[in-house]
């Protein structure tokens, strides 16, 4: 799938690879670029800047509920965000209604009056378009057809779980202007696939799922059907494990749901600047194992861009180097905030104003197999799913996750799956007892590529 470098510093991969055409000022561009410039000439009589955001969405999802064909149905959305400098004062406002953009207009402006003092400009001089698209997915019935025969197959192994079945095909396009000679444009489109079994026994629920999401192609259902029968085959023994410390691995998805989401956290510019991430002044500090380096590289995954929701253009940075505290990331205001260059983070949720967030977070893997490090414990845990996000205080470091689907390992053999079972402990100490990470990451959920982690001595509490 991925092939990786061990100097960290390239990724090669065969799809959603971002290519960036540079676009001159004049030439044709749509009716949302003519919206745009209309909103910046409007808004230009009132401000000192003016940043307009344009967002159009398509998302087409076809589900599955036990085991029949709950809904097809197609969302769309198309709307503006516009944050004005007013004065020296920063305004914002958004619409879906792209027909009244003097009202837009007049109540990003009248926000001003009481919002934040702008204390960092929009961007500046970027005009880049990144290439549309020519995949075309699959027809609607084709994936409903797909979703008949996962459910069939899964059915041959148990007919009494209740499977769900989810595709999503989704295109978008988001477009960016400022006053600053900013315009920026980038397309993509997605196909995502869920599955997810329900088996019932008396009082013993058992849930397990897969999914997977691919950029400009299909997700492997195949391999998403292996996985979850896998989970199904491997839980078909129940075992108890006693509280105490024990070797646990993470799975990727594990990983992600716990360890990547802590780091995605206090990496985070914002809890830097705010001084709630148990990182801030570590610069150049080595707090962790030095197999340990995380980075993003915006010209990878599903939500591969070149540049933010801000017109910023991204980049490749590492952001843990073999243990050492690297950099942090970082969109605009939070940058202004601590005298730190914006990084090309700041992303939004819909028609919001911008945050920071990454584009991916990946982690470099180790140099063994996933198979051998299961049969390296002598006894211990393996993390599959994990409830929620855990009842953790991520800002210092600390996660706590209660199992949802786990197997227990005893001399190097998955011997059943335990139930009630929690574990807990910090990065800077997990990280202390690293046995190893794993040799083939893997892509969770588009945002997160990362290798299975195995650590020694987890505090595990267990419940009978």
């Amino acid at each position: 799938m991925f092939r990786y470098q061990s100097d960290t510093s390239e990724f090669s991969a065969p799809t959603a690879q971002v290519k960036i055409v540079k676009i001159k000022v004049g030439e044709a561009r749509t009716v949302s670029d003519a919206t745009l410039e209309k909103i910046l000439n409007l808004a230009s009589v009132h401000a000192e800047e003016a940043e307009v955001y344009y967002l159009q969405s398509q998302d087409t999802p076809i589900e599955f509920e036990n085991n029949r064909l709950k809904s097809l149905s197609t969302k769309a959305l198309q709307g503006v965000a516009l944050r004005v400098i007013c004065q020296g004062r920063m305004g914002f406002a958004s619409s879906t209604d792209l027909t009244r953009l003097d009202d837009l207009v007049a109540a990003a402006v009248q926000t001003s009056e009481i919002g934040d003092p702008a204390d960092f400009g929009f961007a500046n001089d970027l005009q880049i378009t990144a290439d549309k698209t020519d995949f075309t997915p699959p027809p609607t019935q084709e994936l409903v057809e797909e979703g008949e025969r996962l459910i069939e197959q899964i059915h041959n192994y148990n007919s009494e779980i209740l499977v769900d079945v989810g595709f999503s095909v989704r295109s978008g396009s988001v477009k960016i202007a400022t006053t600053r000679n900013v315009y920026a444009e980038r397309s993509s489109r997605v196909v995502s696939a869920s599955l997810s079994g329900n088996l019932v026994k008396g009082e013993d629920f058992l849930q397990a799922y897969s999914f997977d999401v691919m950029r400009d192609g299909v997700p492997d259902c195949d391999r998403l059907l292996q996985e979850l029968l896998q989970k199904y085959q491997r839980a078909e023994q129940q075992a108890t494990i006693k509280s105490g410390t024990f070797s646990v691995l993470f799975t990727p998805r594990a990983a992600a749901s716990t360890i990547g989401s802590l780091f995605k956290t206090i990496l985070s510019g914002q809890a830097v600047s705010q001084k709630a991430s148990p990182l801030a002044g570590k610069i150049g500090e080595k707090l962790f194992d030095e197999r340990l380096t995380i980075f993003e590289d915006p010209r990878i995954g599903a939500s591969a861009c070149a540049f933010d929701d801000e017109g910023t253009p991204t980049s490749r940075k590492v952001l843990i180097d073999k243990g050492v505290v690297n950099e942090f990331y970082w969109d605009r205001r939070w940058a202004a905030s601590a005298g730190c260059e914006p990084t090309g983070n700041g992303f939004r949720s819909g028609l919001s104003r911008p945050s920071p967030g990454l584009v991916n977070g990946c982690m470099s893997p180790g140099k063994t197999s996933t198979e051998d490090l299961i049969a390296g414990m002598e006894s211990g845990l393996i993390i599959e799913q994990v409830l929620g996000a855990g009842q953790s205080n991520q800002l210092a470091g600390e996660f706590s996750v209660n199992l949802d689907l786990g197997y227990k390992v005893e001399k190097g053999e998955i011997v059943g799956r335990v139930k009630n079972t929690m574990v807990a402990g910090s990065i800077f100490e997990a990280f202390k007892n690293l046995v190893d990470l794993g040799n083939n990451p893997e892509w969770v959920g588009g945002g997160a590529y990362l290798p299975c982690l195995l650590f020694d001595q987890l505090g595990v509490a267990a419940r009978h």
